[in-house]
């Protein structure tokens, strides 16, 4: 059993607190880097490291007055300095730098943070669509294709599919945690016009971070569109599951089902319902990450070296995003982990056509034993319309039709209905998907 997801952990990276703490953290090793240089005093290095402190309500009191968050944030790490005897060295803080180069290279911070919760959600919902993969490898479902039965496949393959989508979105997710873990510090247009790049360099090196190779104010914003883009796929994802999810718990099919717990309720009025709610949360929340990533797509055209029009955005975007993500991961592990599954009733729906979707297998089986495609095809559809719309037996009456037990024997008849011939490479498909 997964353990139940801490969703307030997401959250908290994006808390005022922790907003601020990574900026601290920014500014800190802006001023070590610099005194490893012998810019900034080495002891000044060593007290604002020892005492440099905030707290949130005095900022946004200061950014009543002065409209702009990093100096307020400055301004109340200078006071803390200050009440701790260590003035002089907060005229250290801060030295050299923009705004940006702070909130660009702590949002990476941010992001680093996320992005290691998301991909140990995603990596339990791998565990859990394979030990489910592997528990329904060989319980018979129909497949369906336009809604309608198709051929048959087993629900273990279903899983499987998933499981291979979820190993490459923990890819993506991977390589866009990487791409937007950069920092910079080369100033007001991107030239390093107040500290040089060696500077930059050691900044980023102390807080585990990429040093940008070219910036303007700010990073350049296909980074971040691409790092949302690619939760918008994990979580288009979550919806494929759901959705599925939704169709086979329909009254007329009822294949699968979400957990229903004691208790429950399904609706005010009607007390048999027992409706697929995660499922419909799950579909619906996705939508709003996709419309996320068309935020973020939008933030990467900005006027000359930079304005503010992304800054807005991504205060929304960025939170919710990844909070969203860490949510439906977290929903769609639990719905499969609990997943209701019935095997009868899968069984009952691929045969209640009494043969017909193994209309394929016999087309073939007919022209491989002489019989023209075009003939083949024409008795063939004649038997499977008639057999859809009277309800008939399609095997029965295949097998009682003389231009068919002409070139076909007994024996190849039943082999062309044969269930473990169409499903004898189930295997060799969980071995490419799970080694």
């Amino acid at each position: 059993m997964i353990p139940r997801y801490t969703r307030p952990e997401m959250g908290r990276i994006w808390t005022d607190q922790n907003k601020f703490q990574q900026w601290l953290e920014v500014e800190l090793a802006a001023s070590e880097a610099l005194a490893d240089l012998g810019v900034v005093p080495v002891e000044a290095a060593v007290r604002l490291r020892e005492n440099a402190g905030f707290d949130v309500a005095r900022i946004l009191e200061i950014e009543k007055e002065v409209k702009h968050d990093v100096i307020a944030f400055t301004t109340a790490v200078a006071e803390t300095m200050a009440k701790a005897g260590h003035a002089e060295a907060s005229r250290w803080l801060h030295y050299g730098l923009t705004s940006n180069d702070i909130i660009d290279t702590a949002q990476a911070l941010q992001l680093q943070q996320a992005s290691q919760l998301l991909v140990r959600d995603l990596e339990d919902l791998r565990t859990v669509l394979k030990r489910r993969a592997l528990e329904f490898r060989h319980t018979v479902q129909i497949g369906r294709t336009h809604g309608v039965h198709a051929e048959p496949i087993t629900f273990g393959m279903k899983l499987a599919l998933w499981y291979d989508e979820a190993t490459r979105n923990l890819e993506r997710l991977c390589q866009a945690a990487e791409e937007v873990r950069i920092g910079k510090a080369s100033g007001a247009v991107g030239t390093y016009a107040h500290i040089g790049p060696e500077v930059e360099e050691r900044i980023c090196a102390r807080l585990n971070l990429k040093q940008a190779p070219v910036a303007s104010q700010v990073i350049p914003r296909d980074r971040h569109a691409h790092f949302v883009t690619t939760l918008a796929l994990v979580t288009s994802l979550c919806e494929r599951i759901a959705l599925e999810v939704r169709h086979l718990q329909r009254t007329e099919v009822r294949e699968a089902e979400e957990y229903f717990s004691k208790g429950q309720k399904g609706s005010s009025a009607m007390p048999h319902k027992r409706n697929p709610v995660t499922s419909e949360q799950i579909c619906g929340l996705a939508r709003v990450v996709r419309a996320n990533a068309q935020a973020a797509f939008e933030d990467i055209a900005l006027w000359h070296e930079r304005d503010i029009s992304h800054s807005s955005v991504e205060r929304v975007i960025l939170p919710d995003s990844t909070i969203l993500a860490d949510y439906l991961l977290g929903k769609t592990t639990q719905l499969v982990d609990k997943l209701l599954v019935y095997p009868d009733r899968m069984r009952r729906n691929l045969e209640m056509t009494r043969g017909l979707v193994f209309s394929g297998q016999l087309l073939l089986d007919l022209a491989a034993a002489g019989m023209l495609r075009e003939q083949a095809y024409h008795l063939v559809q004649g038997h499977a319309m008639r057999a859809w719309e009277q309800e008939g037996d399609f095997r029965a009456a295949v097998e009682a039709d003389p231009e068919i037990r002409a070139v076909m024997k007994p024996d190849q008849i039943a082999q062309a209905f044969s269930l473990e011939r169409q499903l004898r490479n189930v295997d060799q498909i969980f071995r490419q998907v799970f080694g």
